[in-house]
C-alpha cells in the first residue's frame, strides 16, 4: 500500500500550485489542458511600482491641528505611506504551451514568484 504522504505514491497529485498553473509529477495542468512538465521553461515578470504618498488621514490632521496649534500640525505632512500598482507574473512556456500567473503586487511578491518559479523549474529538471 503507497504511503499517502508521499507525493510520488500518486502521479498526478499536486505537488505545487501557482495561481492556476498545477504541477504534477510529470504534467502541468492549466485551463488550456494537460502538458507535459519535462521541457517546460519558467519565468518571472515584476511590473511593480512602489510610490510614497501622504495618506488622506495625514493631511487632514495636519490641517485640523495646524488650526489649533498653529505650525506643530504641519508635522503629519511628513507622514508617508508606500502604494504598490501593477503586477508579478509567472509564465509557463513548453511545447503547445504558453500561460501566464499574474498576482498582485506587494513588498514580498517578487520574491514569493521567484522561489515558486525555481520549486517549478528544479521538478521540470527532475522529470
Amino acid at each position: 500500500m503507497a504511503d499517502v504522504t508521499d507525493p510520488y505514491a500518486n502521479p498526478d497529485a499536486p505537488l505545487l500550485t501557482i495561481g492556476d498553473i498545477v504541477v504534477t509529477k510529470d504534467w502541468i495542468y492549466v485551463p488550456q489542458g494537460r502538458f507535459p512538465l519535462r521541457g517546460t521553461t519558467w519565468t518571472v515578470q515584476d511590473a511593480t511600482q512602489v510610490n510614497e504618498v501622504i495618506p488622506t488621514w495625514a493631511i487632514i490632521v495636519a490641517i485640523v491641528v495646524a488650526l489649533v496649534t498653529c505650525l506643530l500640525g504641519l508635522l503629519f505632512l511628513l507622514v508617508k505611506e508606500q502604494q504598490y500598482t501593477g503586477f508579478v507574473s509567472i509564465t509557463v512556456t513548453g511545447e503547445g504551451l504558453y500561460h501566464t500567473a499574474q498576482f498582485a503586487p506587494g513588498p514580498t511578491s517578487a520574491q514569493w514568484a521567484n522561489a515558486q518559479a525555481a520549486q517549478a523549474r528544479a521538478f521540470a529538471a527532475t522529470a
